[in-house]
């Protein structure tokens, strides 16, 4: 099993940034009844005021194959949308549970 943890910073005022956050989680949330290979997501939006990354999602998967598909999944890449014009930087860690 593998654990998959993506952190973003988004661009934009604080309000459109919390905007932007709420909507990306919604979609996120919703991948696991439509992509196989998604076992598990949980998405948090970010809220301390003093620090600057805005949503952090943790996903589960059965491999780094099954964390490819599931990238690369139409339903994830519509997601992915929402935030194209907000994303400032991304990071990620992949690892074996």
């Amino acid at each position: 099993m593998v654990k998959h943890i993506v952190t973003f910073k988004f661009k934009g005022s604080d309000e459109q940034r919390q905007n932007v956050a709420r909507q990306f989680a919604e979609a996120l949330i919703a991948l696991p009844d439509q992509i196989e290979e998604l076992k598990s997501i949980e998405v948090g939006i970010n809220q301390n005021p003093k620090e600057t990354w805005d949503l952090v999602l943790t996903a589960t998967a059965e491999s780094l194959e099954d964390v490819a598909k599931y990238s690369a999944h139409p339903a994830h890449v519509a997601a992915v949308q929402i935030i194209a014009p907000y994303k400032e930087d991304r990071a990620c860690v992949d690892y074996t549970i």
